[in-house]
């Protein structure tokens, strides 16, 4: 068996041989390293125009129509609160712009101005230069696309995963509420008296007291 060459990872002989849980640790390591290095790249062919990968990357999700940052977030798998930030740098650099969102008036929609979109197109030619060279390394469009089939299967997974303990997890709670509720109906009579409370619902007298206050 060959030693792995991927940076921690396995090399493509040692998947046939790997467990599920060790499947999952390489995959989750091979995304962070990946993650890593697209930011890196994106740094670097976003500098000519003043901005960062995180940054090109709003704004350019924005440049067809507006969105709010709730779906900007979403389609970015980012917490709404870190593009929010970054929305409020586009707008004050005049990059972006927010405007009224006619489906809830608190949630403005965030769009690109003249400005952004000058600063995407100077983008163009480098981004389109390294894309090049990476299909190039891939082996061809076919193979960058079917790269991008599997990532794109991998996240669609683990959001059916989320989404699904996110269902067992409301559906145990309602379960522990209901069993909850019975618990304490059950330690009740009929007449809303607590059954365990003496004082306030006294057993009836004995038959032989009843003869004795006769």
């Amino acid at each position: 068996m060959r030693e792995s060459t991927g940076g921690g990872g396995a090399d493509e002989d040692d998947l046939t041989v790997l467990g599920a849980a060790a499947l999952l640790d390489a995959a989750a390591a091979a995304s962070f390293r990946l993650g890593g290095q697209f930011l890196a790249h994106g740094d670097r062919l976003a500098a000519p125009a003043g901005l960062t990968s995180a940054r090109r990357q709003v704004l350019y999700a924005v440049r067809r129509e507006p969105l709010s940052v709730a779906g900007v977030a979403r389609g970015m798998g980012m917490a709404r609160q870190s593009v929010q930030r970054i929305a409020d740098l586009l707008v004050a650099r005049g990059l972006a712009a927010y405007q009224p969102n006619p489906a809830h008036r608190r949630a403005k929609l965030l769009r690109t101005t003249p400005a952004g979109r000058r600063a995407l197109a100077r983008l163009g030619p480098g981004h389109t230069e390294f894309a090049g060279r990476l299909t190039h390394r891939l082996g061809g469009e076919a193979r960058f696309g079917e790269t991008l089939t599997a990532l794109r299967r991998l996240s669609a997974a683990l959001e059916a995963l989320r989404a699904q303990d996110a269902e067992a997890a409301e559906a145990a709670a309602e379960a522990g509420e209901g069993i909850g509720g019975r618990g304490q109906e059950a330690a009740r009579d009929p007449g809303g008296k607590t059954a365990a409370d003496p004082a306030r619902n006294p057993a009836p007298p004995s038959r032989r007291a009843a003869r004795t206050r006769r």
